[in-house]
């Protein structure tokens, strides 16, 4: 097996000026355009980490911020987050430049994942990414987490699905049935539309389904509708030179201002086409608006599915609308922001920005010491009014056996003195626990309680941390109580890293909240010892269960 990649400086960027036949009515860039740029940017990326052609799998969901108008220009930077086996992700970040204010904006900032095309018998494996900066490898860390994801929308859902309204009645008088905006359309693919291998470039794909779905959506609205999302391009197979591809397009669902279009792709060779044999290669469902002269938003009118499938896409739509809503409230949300609601439609999202946070944190730079103490450092870092607290401990047990300790919180109350109870609330999965913590009331004050995500996280190489990521959360089985201050944690957690087959490097983070400032005030001042006492009580902890263990 060959292993192929790692070059270095692996970043592509395009620049491109938008011309009048880049343009939609309106004179903005047509989304198709810029799925094509975005791809083929983006496949150059991967091409040049990799070493050999490759093929889109998938782009993740994306949102169009700006548009883009004839003779502005349009910057794509991508460039490799990380390689997996024979896949790999690549960022991708679009912006736009008034060439007359110079004022530049973000238009989309997406993710996609490219898959190595070996040549005859070969088989590739990727070599890992060269990682330059700290920006490297904060993306190479939430990269995993991004995989994560997409490997478990699926789940997510269908999960949806079995908790939606399953009430198939709607309102008749003026909706408008859904079959009427049923579209198809083919194109056959010529050599300007693939690669050298014969292969269809994935943008092009994208840009004929583009079209296809606008098409289906000005049926409902009666005007020009314009793309605003897409929410997630799948390719399930490929398609090559010679083949016809029909595209079929129909709207699902409508919001208020806002319409899900789904398009369906199906490749068919000469001999397939004669025998009606049609091999699935793609599916995704766009999001449009439609405005009127003046960019203000139109409403859809109603709509009612005739066909017990129609009622499926009906529902599916709804559930998408509540991953998608869930996704852009936790990616674009404030770090300073307190509990996240928990529920189905955004756990995975809740997830990776409990992991990102605690990521992110340790990866920011200007951290000081501010005490040493044998075995332990504290470390401390101002931004602003925020402060943050790093615990630096060495244990004498493997990372793993620490890892397996630290991130079971049932057993904190053994070295931590301030936590009173402490019982699992949900086990959602081997990664995922709810807990719901009780400490100790400082004089004066109430007792303290916590409703917390634990996200544990093992390395994928030796040389990356094992992760147990901590965050506030809110379950609406538990709300507050009188006899408790409902306190929060921003983001918390550890990271350990293995020092030998015998000792590691443990590392906790805290975002200070107003719960735990007056102990850390204290310390600082040298009247309590408080942090590095239950530091020390920690690390003996460890090494007397993970010895006997």
């Amino acid at each position: 097996m060959e292993q192929r990649g790692a070059a270095v400086g692996g970043d592509v960027c395009m620049c491109q000026t938008v011309f009048p036949a880049h343009a939609n009515h309106r004179g903005e860039l047509s989304a198709g355009q810029l799925l094509k740029w975005m791809d083929a940017t983006a496949c150059l990326a991967a091409e040049k980490h990799a070493g050999v052609s490759c093929v889109t799998a998938s782009m993740d969901d994306i949102q169009f911020e700006e548009a883009a108008r004839v003779g502005q220009i349009i910057t794509i930077k991508t460039k490799v987050n990380r390689a997996f086996k024979t896949s790999m992700e690549v960022g991708i970040k679009v912006t736009v430049q008034d060439v007359l204010t110079n004022v530049e904006k973000t238009v989309s900032v997406a993710y996609a994942t490219y898959v190595a095309k070996a040549v005859g018998a070969e088989k590739i494996e990727l070599a890992p990414v060269k990682l330059l900066s700290t920006e490297d490898h904060l993306e190479h860390a939430l990269a995993i987490e991004r995989r994560r994801i997409r490997l478990g929308y699926e789940q997510v859902f269908e999960n949806l699905m079995q908790e939606s309204n399953k009430e198939d009645k709607f309102e008749e008088e003026g909706a408008v049935p859904t079959d009427l905006t049923h579209v198809q359309s083919i194109e056959l693919v010529q050599p300007p539309h693939a690669n050298h291998h014969g292969n269809t470039f994935g943008g092009q794909v994208m840009a004929w389904m583009e079209t296809v779905a606008s098409i289906s959506a000005s049926r409902l609205c009666h005007s020009y509708p314009v793309l605003k999302s897409v929410n997630m391009f799948k390719f399930w197979g490929p398609s090559v030179v010679g083949d016809r591809l029909v595209f079929n397009a129909i709207v699902n669902n409508i919001f208020q201002n806002s319409v899900e279009v789904g398009v369906r792709v199906e490749a068919y060779n000469c001999e397939e086409w004669i025998k009606d044999q049609a091999r699935h290669i793609n599916s995704a469902f766009l999001i449009f608006n439609s405005v009127n002269d003046k960019g203000e938003l139109l409403t859809f009118p109603r709509i009612k599915p005739t066909t017990k499938d129609g009622m499926r896409r009906y529902h599916g739509a709804i559930a998408r609308k509540r991953i998608r809503l869930a996704r852009k409230c936790m990616l674009l949300a404030k770090e300073d922001k307190p509990s996240d609601p928990w529920e189905a439609s955004n756990q995975a999202y809740v997830s990776y920005r409990n992991v990102a946070a605690l990521t992110h944190l340790a990866a920011k730079p200007g951290w000081e010491i501010t005490s040493t103490l044998d075995d332990i450092k504290i470390w401390t870092l101002e931004e602003g009014n925020v402060l943050s607290l790093k615990v630096e401990m060495q244990v004498e047990i493997p990372s793993h056996v620490a890892f397996s300790l630290l991130s079971d919180f049932t057993l904190r109350q053994q070295w931590d003195k301030h936590v009173l109870t402490c019982e699992v609330l949900q086990a959602v999965s081997e990664d995922e626990k709810i807990y719901y913590i009780t400490s100790a009331p400082m004089t004066g004050h109430k007792p303290r309680d916590f409703v917390i995500l634990v996200s544990q996280r093992q390395p994928c190489k030796p040389s990356e941390p094992y992760i147990v990521a901590i965050k506030s959360v809110t379950l609406t089985s538990v709300p507050p109580s009188s006899k408790y201050c409902r306190s929060e944690i921003l983001s918390s957690g550890f990271q350990i890293y293995s020092d030998s087959s015998s000792s590691c490097t443990v590392c906790y983070f805290n975002r200070v909240t107003s719960g735990v400032m007056p102990y850390f005030a204290a310390n600082l001042t040298g009247s309590s010892k408080s942090i590095e006492d239950t530091a020390l009580q920690c690390i003996k902890f460890l090494e007397l269960k993970g010895r006997k263990d």
